[in-house]
């Protein structure tokens, strides 16, 4: 019989463990701070950094790696891979490399790539590039004339193709690997960020607008939530980043929202929010970028912070 309760007892904490949800963060605006957290938002890791410079200071992309290090930007032009144990293990500059020496240049986006490479959206010069471990140029395209200058969040798509959001003029899109435009979304307001969603519509975080928007591929808005949560008091700030989970909910960033609303909050497709992240102290009102990571993530990173004890 003890050996059954023992058995009840290990089950039940696999699957607790199994179902942890840990929140990668990367809040600046005075911040300046990478941290780990828990679902209820207790910090289990953390990195002060520099905050991107010249004024306007936010983070506005950040992933967890395959091999559980974090690739951020430290400033507008600089990216860095570090470790848990905050050892900087690759980084690039693109305010100097690959013909950049001298012009202005903003990063907001960028990705590891499957082979190893990283794709770096870069504003004002007006290109999306991909470098390899050593910083060289292996493939680039521009951006289309229009959203050169303020580019912000860019996913790829499972086909392959990249969306890329522009605050001017408005708009959101779709390239393929040649550069070429696929499709597009003229939303009209300074858009911060899009998916492609698993039914095969876009989901778009419309910055200032205070709203999230699905549109089909012929360009009918199929779903929206705008100015305030339906049947919450959440009201809807800058809204940044954005996720879908594996039961089709969406999990949706709400930036500069104030002390009063939660940062980061995850609604159905009947729009019920079913988990909020609150954490004015850690985050303040300059959360733009953020990951949730899924089981499998969870738990590599708490292995390794284990590991770092």
């Amino acid at each position: 019989m003890k050996s059954i309760f023992t058995a009840i007892a290990f089950l039940s904490l696999a699957l607790t463990a199994q179902s942890e949800r840990l929140v990668l963060v990367g809040a600046s605006y005075g911040k300046n701070i990478l941290a780990i957290t828990d679902a209820k938002g207790e910090v289990i890791w953390s990195h002060k950094t520099a905050g991107p410079q010249r004024g306007h200071t936010g983070h506005h992309d950040v992933h967890l790696l395959p091999n559980g290090n974090i690739l951020f930007h430290d400033t507008w032009t600089t990216l860095k891979e570090i470790t848990l144990d905050k050892k900087v293990v690759w980084s690039y500059d693109s305010a100097n490399m690959n013909g950049n020496k001298g012009k202005r240049v903003d990063v907001h986006a960028f990705a590891r790539l499957e082979n190893g490479n990283t794709m770096i959206v870069e504003s004002r010069v007006g290109r999306v590039i991909e470098v390899d471990k050593k910083g060289k140029l292996v493939h680039q395209f521009p951006l289309k004339p229009g959203g050169t200058t303020s580019s912000r969040w860019a996913r790829h798509t499972p086909t392959g193709t990249l969306l890329v959001c522009s605050e001017q003029p408005g708009v959101v899109t779709e390239y393929d690997r040649t550069g070429k435009v696929v499709w597009d979304y003229l939303i009209k307001t300074r858009v911060y960020g899009a998916i492609r969603l698993k039914n095969g519509n876009t989901l778009i975080a419309s910055g200032g607008g205070k709203s999230v928007v699905e549109v089909s591929p012929d360009k009918k808005v199929v779903w929206e939530i705008k100015g305030k949560v339906p049947g919450t008091e959440i009201d809807l700030g800058w809204m940044t980043c954005l996720q879908e989970l594996k039961n089709g909910n969406r999990i949706i960033g709400n930036c500069h929202a104030g002390d009063k609303n939660p940062q980061i909050f995850e609604i159905t497709h009947d729009k019920k929010v079913v988990w909020e992240f609150d954490e004015w102290d850690l985050v303040g009102n300059g959360l733009a970028c953020w990951q949730v990571l899924n089981d499998e993530q969870s738990e590599l990173v708490r292995k390794k912070i284990e590991k770092l004890k």
